[in-house]
């Protein structure tokens, strides 16, 4: 899976001063190993001492870890408690070592830069919370969120979980379709939503879908808009009954602000929308003392986050790794870095400068930024990287050769490079890496302490050295509780495959020596000839060539072996898209894996169809490519994508 050359080996700092080193001193485990088995032996005193170290702030305690009545597809967290995680992130403005440290840096496309203060930052949620409590906003209601990325964004998504609120998440590139179908299933009654945004020095109107998608929302009583810093106020916010300004609405909060409501820990404050293979897209429900107290969690043993560090790492607040971000930053002190505009935009370089400008200590990417940094090294190299201490990628399987490229190259090789992988349903980590082991390319060196994942066959055995299912063997802390209003399918979705385990959809090997693999998803599975293939070991050898710079394998119906294998390139810049290319990556994966899967077809595109979270959406590939229904395509940022695939289509 990886070349042992390229291994990562902690240095004596990750081994005594990181986040995971300290937690291990608290609880007094002088091995990792046993750290990991008191998570799962003593839950309640792991996550006592989790809480007590990332200094959780709860109104009252809880009286217990766990309340499983209703078996472990329906756990309650820490009964007899209350607190609202809002009161976690604004208790560090009084904290010396935070005080004088900005919470916020906004830098928007074209380079102007917003900053809040920790002295500010509770001011402003609390005055923006008065303000929405003044139209109406109370315990329970469901708000719509559809912003890019930044100060205001984050001040709205804070203010609405203060209140006992439910935050529902929009993706800023959302038609009005999409934006109906997940505020019309939230029966939303009131949508924050921004005017528009620049993006590749364009700007892009919100308005226009927004306003169509209302005349179709009979639930919502009102819009708060957000407009340009130069632009006149979209409404007056005591004037008009239906729309507000978002400046007005918390001028009208100012000076009476608003303290954050103790809640339940089980009570919602966010159901975010992701799409499924087939069907609506699933409501997953995230509460207040189980989300925000995984995601300080991980922060701190993963991300080694610490108190005045400084986190970025681009992301749409309409995807669970806006709220990932924005939570692992702030709830444990450090500054969050906001980018929202294009990341090579004006050119390669605009990640790396901005790692320079605002001295970041912890930069986050997806697998397709990365390949392309890595396409364009000499402008994406150009900033100042020397701030940086710790990397992390998530969102999709990553190749070794790109992996190693952005721990070498983009950091310099001497910090650590965090494999991630979790998802919206699970919130934090399941598989994950700890700076204080060895980090293979491409792996996760650990299972996130206080989950129980294992690797399954389809018996529900645990197998090692063999792709089985990624399940979890039991309830744990961040996972959703249920679908908004849809436990059926929630149970359908995850609890049935197998009984008695959550099975993930991840296709996931374990090495003999404890170290864990992403083969892809479950619904990617290729199956040739009887045997069980991952689409990330087809792409991981087509990645490591030269010419090629992305690639997506699907498995297509094939009367003789079930499914024969297509495999999908985009050329490496300065690359031809020649049959001679196309035959190399074919006889390499049969070189590799063996005939049986030599590629029945590969066809070069310029662009692959994704998210804009840059995950590859293979099975919208698979369905255009047989001529199948795409499916949900709301979260597809590039539709032209789907032209080149129908063009290759079998006819």
């Amino acid at each position: 899976m990886s070349h042992a050359s390229d291994t990562w080996h902690p240095r004596e700092r990750h081994l005594t001063q990181s986040g995971i080193a300290q937690l291990m001193a608290r609880l007094g485990t002088a091995r990792y190993e046993d750290l990991q088995a008191l998570a799962l032996r003593k839950p309640e005193h792991y996550w006592r001492a989790v809480m007590a170290h990332c200094e959780v702030q709860w109104t009252t305690p809880p009286a217990a870890y766990l309340d499983d009545t209703r078996g472990p597809a329906f756990p309650r967290w820490f009964p007899g408690g209350r607190l609202n995680w809002v009161d976690t992130i604004l208790a560090w403005a009084d904290r010396p070592v935070t005080a004088g440290q900005p919470a916020i840096l906004a830098e928007r496309e074209d380079g102007s830069v917003k900053t809040v203060a920790w002295s500010e930052l509770g001011p402003r949620v609390r005055a923006f919370a008065a303000g929405l409590a003044n139209l109406g906003v109370g315990p329970g209601d469901r708000v719509g969120l559809l912003m890019e990325n930044g100060v205001e964004a984050s001040i709205s998504f804070m203010a609405v979980a203060s209140l006992g609120a439910i935050v529902v998440p929009l993706f800023s590139g959302f038609g009005a379709d999409a934006i109906v179908s997940r505020l019309a299933a939230a029966e939303a009654s009131v949508v924050l939503a921004t005017t528009g945004f620049w993006r590749r020095g364009r700007r892009i109107d919100v308005q226009a879908p927004m306003r169509d998608a209302l005349k179709r929302l009979p639930s919502v009583k009102r819009v708060v808009w957000k407009g340009d810093p130069d632009a006149s106020p979209a409404a007056d916010a005591e004037a008009d009954p239906f729309n507000s300004d978002w400046l007005a609405v918390a001028r009208a909060g100012a000076g009476r602000g608003r303290a954050p409501l103790a809640m339940d820990p089980n009570d919602p404050f966010m159901v975010i929308y992701t799409s499924g293979t087939t069907g609506k897209p699933k409501g997953v429900v995230h509460t207040h003392g189980s989300f925000p107290v995984k995601i300080a969690h991980d922060a701190l043993v993963h991300f080694d986050i610490q108190p005045g560090d400084r986190f970025c790492w681009p992301a749409d607040m309409g995807w669970i790794a806006g709220s990932l971000v924005m939570c692992s930053s702030l709830m444990r002190g450090a500054t969050l870095v906001c980018y929202d505009g294009a990341p090579d935009f004006p050119d390669w370089s605009r990640m790396s400068r901005l790692v320079e400008r605002h001295r970041i200590t912890h930069f986050g990417s997806a697998p397709t930024l990365i390949r392309g940094m890595a396409a364009h090294e000499a402008q994406a190299l150009a900033g100042d990287r020397s701030s940086v201490r710790l990397l992390v990628t998530a969102g999709e399987a990553i190749d070794p050769e790109h992996f190693a490229w952005f721990q070498r190259r983009f950091g310099g090789g001497e910090h650590p490079l965090m494999n991630y992988t979790g998802g919206t349903e699970a919130s934090g980590g399941l598989l994950a890496s700890v700076p204080i082991r060895p980090i293979p390319p491409a792996g996760f060196n650990t299972i996130s302490p206080g989950v129980d994942v294992d690797v399954v066959n389809a018996q529900g055995e645990s197998v090692t050295g063999e792709v089985g299912e990624l399940a979890i063997r039991g309830a744990y802390i961040g996972m959703t509780q249920s679908f908004w209003q849809d436990d059926e399918r929630y149970l359908e979705t995850y609890w049935r495959t197998l009984p008695g385990l959550w099975v993930h959809g991840d296709l996931a090997l374990r090495t003999e020596g404890g170290d864990f693999f992403i083969m892809g998803r479950s619904d990617d599975t290729l199956k040739v000839a009887g045997k069980r293939l991952g689409p990330a070991e087809v792409e991981e050898l087509a990645l490591e060539m030269s010419a090629v710079a992305e690639a997506a394998a699907i498995g297509v119906h094939d009367a003789e072996k079930g499914q024969k294998l297509v495999v999908f390139v985009v050329p490496s810049p300065g690359h031809v898209a020649g049959d001679a290319l196309l035959a190399e990556v074919a006889q390499r994966v049969a070189d590799k894996l063996g005939r049986p899967f030599r590629p029945a077809a590969v066809h070069a595109v310029t662009q692959l169809p994704k998210t804009r979270s840059s995950k590859i959406m293979r099975r919208v590939i698979r369905s255009v490519y047989t001529g199948a229904p795409p499916g949900d395509l709301s979260s597809l940022d590039n539709p032209s994508a789907l032209d080149e695939i129908r063009a290759h289509a079998p006819h």
